[in-house]
């Protein structure tokens, strides 16, 4: 599978069905009712109205040095011995049996906690021991003893699995338009700018929590894949030899034009899939933070000057207005105080998975993937990029 995106940046200067429970998948652990257990959400504060029940995962434990040893033989490399040392990898040793979506959404929406022993006094003057539970983010260091607790009903942890009821005919419409193409297999969409892929806290609407939109019939909702494959220059990033978890980057890419304004239209082919890698890479390995980056290329942004809007402009595309979920068309070029992020997924192409799946399941033996056409997608640039393009390309005449 391969990724192709687009990008303007500074260039170089001097500077459905209910959803299971968790002990599904976690059967076996004990839930916290040996112990007084509040749930302050971060906070120093506490009460009877904070109690929840939780599931108890085993206190952690570092691997020892045999597994640690047989880990480095088999070519992890440091990677294996501390492999359980994040709160995140601990609930999935832990939980061998739970998907990684499912993980990664509860630590995502904050319901993950840890504990954190306290004294109490009771009614009779007796000192009572009560785990103060804090939330802990998926890459926090655990230390040895270090307890960590799940909800025991997923209902309550995940706003994504609510059914949410589509009565609106102008939002079903605004979502079918979406799709760039649809089989029995997979879906692709054109997500717009500005709605999340993912939901999380504060978050309404994402692409996860409307695929019910696009079940049509089927047993369960779509399910999102995150595509982390992708002649050009190279950027490799490789972690330090004394780090402990080694992660290299890789993206390719290749200048597609260059502006007298200082500004530059990039074709990036992410080959590793790392989280922010291509606005990462062009912020600090380039040193051209994609325009819009205020994570990344914050300083950038601090002496931005809009572009001023040439005379040639369509009409057209300077109209704003509403689109359904609380989202805007229009607005957010160059020619902005405040641009949006100038990064869009132009291509994606990737093996046809129908065609796969047809051959798994027939009586075939020996399954032959090497002959498997290619499907390649194809989305237009959104409207803030299109007339950032050609405002730049107007003013360079």
């Amino acid at each position: 599978m391969a990724t192709r995106m687009a990008a303007l940046l500074f260039r170089r200067r001097a500077a459905a069905a209910a959803p299971k429970p968790l002990q599904h998948y976690v059967a076996g652990l004990s839930t916290a009712a040996g112990h007084d257990v509040l749930d302050d959400g971060g906070c120093s504060g506490g009460g009877e109205g904070n109690r929840k029940r939780w599931l108890e995962l085993p206190p952690y434990t570092p691997l020892d040095a045999n597994t640690a040893a047989r880990a480095i033989s088999r070519g992890g490399g440091g990677e294996g011995a501390c492999s359980n040392a994040t709160a995140i990898r601990w609930v999935r040793r832990c939980c061998p049996h739970m998907p990684a979506s499912l993980v990664q959404k509860l630590f995502r929406l904050r319901k993950v906690k840890r504990n954190l022993l306290t004294a109490g006094t009771s009614s009779t003057d007796g000192i009572t021991e009560q785990l103060r539970l804090r939330r802990v983010s998926a890459k926090d260091e655990l230390v040895p003893g270090d307890i960590l607790f799940l909800p025991v009903n997923i209902q309550e942890s995940s706003v994504a699995e609510k059914t949410k009821k589509f009565g609106n005919k102008n939002e079903i419409d605004f979502l079918r338009s979406l799709e760039i193409y649809k089989d029995r297999n997979i879906i692709v969409l054109n997500k717009p700018p500005g709605m999340p892929v993912q939901g999380g806290v504060g978050i309404k609407n994402s692409i996860d929590m409307l695929s019910l939109m696009f079940e049509d019939g089927s047993s369960e909702a779509p399910r999102l894949v995150v595509l982390q494959d992708g002649k050009s220059e190279r950027l490799t990033v490789c972690s330090g030899s004394n780090s402990t978890s080694v992660q290299d980057a890789l993206t390719e890419y290749r200048v597609i034009e260059s502006c007298p304004q200082g500004y530059s239209w990039l074709e990036l082919f992410p080959r590793t899939g790392r989280k922010h890698q291509l606005r990462v890479h062009c912020a600090e390995v380039l040193g051209t933070p994609i325009v819009g980056d205020y994570k990344y290329g914050r300083q950038a942004h601090q002496n931005w000057s809009p572009l001023p809007l040439p005379h040639a402009i369509d009409e057209e595309m300077l109209n704003k207005r509403k689109l359904p979920f609380g989202l805007a068309l229009g607005g957010g070029s160059v020619a902005e105080e405040q641009p949006q992020l100038h990064l869009h997924c132009k291509q994606m192409i990737l093996p046809d998975i129908s065609e796969a799946m047809q051959r798994l399941q027939s009586s075939d033996a020996d399954h032959d993937f090497s002959d498997l056409e290619k499907l390649s997608f194809v989305a237009p640039l959104p409207l803030h990029m299109r007339l950032s393009w050609e405002i730049l390309k107007s003013l360079g005449k």
